[in-house]
């Protein structure tokens, strides 16, 4: 079972009971996972002020370090910071001459990587034993400047199923034919796909949060999907090679629309692969994620281009947790809705994840009947939410807002 942090809320210093009470995540330290969730309660615990805001600055951090700490065999922080996999970078337009120089520094050539769909390849250097990751980039970096140079970071699951009653979905929504890519862990049997592909180790595996992110898009109309597995049941999973081969595959597999509730940094290989898909028609849809609005802009988010995506809860109230990025496209319900686990159990779900996939489905019906003028179409339907025009908060307005399922 990979091991995955699936939400951004949670006090280190909390006992797991009172956590409950309050209605916040519990760490089970078996597990090393968060489990549980947050429901309408995180609006009065957490509040709106600027206390809240540093509060969640703060979770973020706790946990990326418990990541790390849990998983010093697979996963290591890199020289920006971030959560990567250990021991292992990646270098795009590196010539055999650059890699030479880079194994007599001591480094070794593990593989060279192929994203055939999207036009470029990657090639992947063990560090030196008893090195940092963080150390060996810096180096690997003054030695070859002209080589673009990256740890292969990971990009984490933006939402979790909440604790609470169980339910049954509603009637789906008029079938999209659009095909809509998913890229998240694998969803359980419950939620079938067109197709599936892993891309890491042990992948496909069944996850809660994949599973939830394709009901919803069943739920809200998407008939034709496709599904690429980058976590299985590797601790390391969710990095960013996984997800550009994965958008290659996508792209394989004329996936016009392609969503991810994924968060993390700016990532050379995965901007690359974002650019190449958009380059061969994919319409690329992430989630903003969940870390506050004092945390870092999320990526793949935050690239021009990507369809960025904000939640609400059942009053049409934004996320206090909702994260940030450097643009902000629509807003869709994100809490006090049910999904599907991966045993097919509709569970209560809250978190910026959930809203990426009902964007999702309203962009390929979009794409399905207005062509190259979609998102003028997708602007058209937005209902405009806060202040009067674009704003910071819910973007150019609220899609899908009907398509909350609560029972």
């Amino acid at each position: 079972m990979h091991l995955r942090l699936l939400a951004p809320l949670t006090l280190a210093m909390v006992a797991a009971p009172a956590a409950a009470q309050l209605g916040l995540p519990v760490i089970d330290q078996t597990l090393g996972r968060v489990k549980g969730g947050l429901d309408s309660l995180v609006d009065r615990t957490v509040g709106t002020s600027l206390d809240a805001v540093q509060r969640l600055a703060s979770v973020r951090t706790e946990r990326l370090e418990r990541l790390v700490r849990d998983h010093r065999d697979a996963i290591e922080f890199d020289a920006d910071g971030q959560p990567a996999r250990h021991g292992e970078l990646l270098l795009e337009g590196a010539d055999d001459a650059s890699i030479a120089r880079a194994v007599q520094a001591g480094f070794t050539l593990i593989a060279r990587e192929d994203v055939p769909d999207l036009g470029f390849s990657v090639v992947r250097l063990g560090v030196p034993a008893g090195r940092s990751l963080a150390r060996a980039q810096r180096e690997l970096r003054d030695l070859l400047p002209e080589v673009t140079i990256a740890a292969d970071q990971l990009y984490l699951e933006s939402g979790a199923a909440a604790a609470g009653a169980t339910g049954k979905p509603g009637m789906p929504a008029v079938a999209v034919s659009t095909r809509i890519g998913v890229i998240d862990g694998a969803p359980g049997s419950a939620a079938p796909v067109a197709a599936m592909r892993g891309f890491a180790r042990g992948a496909p595996f069944p996850s809660d949060h994949g599973s939830a992110v394709v009901s919803l898009l069943r739920q809200a109309g998407g008939a034709n999907i496709v599904a690429a597995d980058v976590y299985g049941t590797d601790p390391a999973g969710g990095n960013a090679m996984a997800i550009a081969q994965a958008l290659g595959w996508m792209v394989a597999q004329q996936a016009r629309i392609v969503s991810i509730s994924l968060v993390g940094p700016r990532n050379p290989v995965l901007e690359r692969a974002i650019k190449a898909a958009q380059a061969r028609g994919a319409v690329v849809v992430a989630a903003v994620g969940n870390d506050g609005p004092a945390a870092p802009p999320s990526f793949p988010a935050s690239y021009p281009g990507v369809l960025a995506v904000t939640a609400v809860d059942g009053r049409d109230r934004a996320l206090i947790e909702a994260g940030r990025a450097l643009h902000l496209d629509y807003a869709a319900p994100g809490a006090d809705m049910l999904a599907a686990n991966a045993a097919g159990v509709w569970k209560p779900v809250r978190g910026t994840s959930f809203a990426a996939p009902l964007v999702a489905v309203r962009a390929a019906h979009a794409v399905g009947s207005a062509g190259a003028r979609w998102q003028t179409e997708l602007d058209r339907e937005a209902r405009d939410l806060g202040r009067r025009g674009p704003d910071p908060v819910f973007g150019r307005g609220l899609l899908c807002g009907l398509c909350r399922r609560t029972r």
